[in-house]
């Protein structure tokens, strides 16, 4: 197994070898996330030949969804990706560096007066507006810079996005050739909910404008789209969280494998008595002589404090010894409290870690408990956590 860390979560002695900065990061490290890139190819992999013949591209935005751009962006190439979608200039720029001959496109599209960004790194925006479209073709002229754009179309998101009637206004473009665009697509809504009629509309609507811009390649599909069908899936798809392991079809079993492991060191074991009320505010009250492990990790490195437990509510579950133990008490923004009286005495002791994702408990029943998605749950993960990557078959 190949363990390699992110060099923006260790911080480094220059006098020490590689391996020797990384085992001393871990051990003074409060928390240690684990991402296994194996998973996450294997997740890519599963989502390819689930649309097959359509090519299947990777969303690495907001850093991997938290996972790493670097490492990320390599194993998924490495596997055979060959396009690439992020948020912004700055991430396109961060993806250029380890993906020197990919396809990337920036969904927030054309910053303004700004061409020579995307033209620098070879970046792509993708395109919603007609505005933005007549700076870019301003820019191109000016520049004689030909390395593409897509076109959003907003088929009901209500985000980004050509009307379909402005779109149909570009159709004479596309017949006289030399247009400049590379992709067309819009954006699914409701696809995670398989049965919701938003799903028909806009792929009846995207289906119609796409079938007139003539041998462009048209993506409608996301990680849940994938899964609504070959009709949706188009010439090109784009998953972002599945890949990452969050569950794509909620009404139903995940068919991706996990990727993240988190651990939070334990910092302290304390006795408390029974009705002593335990963190802010008090309202978790022992209803025993209870033992509690101090976890250090809080809000602040995205353990919300919405998994926070009280006396008319449980909270979250972390994983001490081997076995599934509540939060209790309010989460704080550096530590949180659980219960773990169940436990025999010697299994846990100050040192140990608590796994707070992984060995069973996912990412969505996390975001479960915290009132959000598992989207929300990755792309918050704080950087007080080393990042440690583990691959027993890409190198990183």
């Amino acid at each position: 197994m190949n363990i390699a860390s992110d060099p923006r979560s260790l911080s480094a002695d220059s006098l020490l070898s590689p391996e020797a900065n990384q085992a001393a990061a871990l051990a003074a490290a409060n928390g240690v996330l684990t991402i296994d890139l194996d998973a996450l190819v294997a997740n890519w992999r599963k989502l390819e030949k689930t649309a097959v013949p359509a090519e299947c591209s990777a969303v690495i935005k907001a850093n991997a969804y938290g996972c790493g751009v670097a490492p990320v962006a390599r194993a998924l190439a490495a596997a055979g990706c060959k396009t690439f979608f992020v948020a912004t200039p700055e991430e396109a720029a961060a993806a250029r560096a380890v993906l020197p001959s990919a396809i990337i496109y920036v969904l927030n599209g054309l910053i303004q007066n700004n061409g020579d960004a995307y033209a620098r790194i070879d970046a792509r925006p993708v395109i919603g507006d007609l505005n933005e479209l007549a700076e870019w073709d301003v820019f191109c002229r000016r520049t004689g810079w030909a390395g593409g754009a897509a076109i959003h179309i907003d088929t009901g998101m209500q985000r980004l996005g050509l009307t379909i009637t402005e779109a149909q206004g570009l159709i004479p473009r596309i017949h006289a050739g030399d247009h400049g665009i590379s992709l067309v697509m819009s954006h699914l809504a409701c696809a995670e909910n398989l049965h919701h009629p938003m799903n028909a509309r806009q792929l009846a609507a995207f289906r119609g404008i796409a079938s007139e811009f003539s041998g462009v390649p048209a993506s409608l599909a996301n990680s849940s789209g994938i899964f609504l069908g070959s009709a949706f899936q188009f010439d090109i798809v784009r998953p972002g969280a599945a890949l990452y392991g969050v569950n794509p079809t909620p009404e139903a079993d995940n068919p991706m494998l996990p990727v993240v492991d988190l651990k939070a060191r334990v910092v302290q074991i304390r006795d408390v008595e029974r009705g002593e009320g335990v963190g802010y505010g008090g309202n978790w009250t022992a209803r025993r002589p209870t033992r509690l492990a101090i976890v250090s990790a809080g809000y602040a490195d995205g353990y919300f404090r919405a998994g926070s437990s009280n006396d008319g509510t449980r909270g979250a579950d972390v994983i001490i010894a081997g076995k599934r133990c509540p939060v209790a008490g309010r989460i704080s923004m550096d530590l949180m409290a659980v219960d773990v009286t169940d436990l025999e005495r010697n299994m846990v002791r100050r040192g140990h870690q608590a796994t707070l994702i992984g060995g069973g408990i996912t990412v969505d029943e996390l975001a479960h408990h915290f009132g959000t998605i598992g989207y929300e749950v990755l792309t918050s993960l704080g950087t007080r956590y080393a990042r440690v990557y583990k691959s027993e078959t890409t190198g990183s």
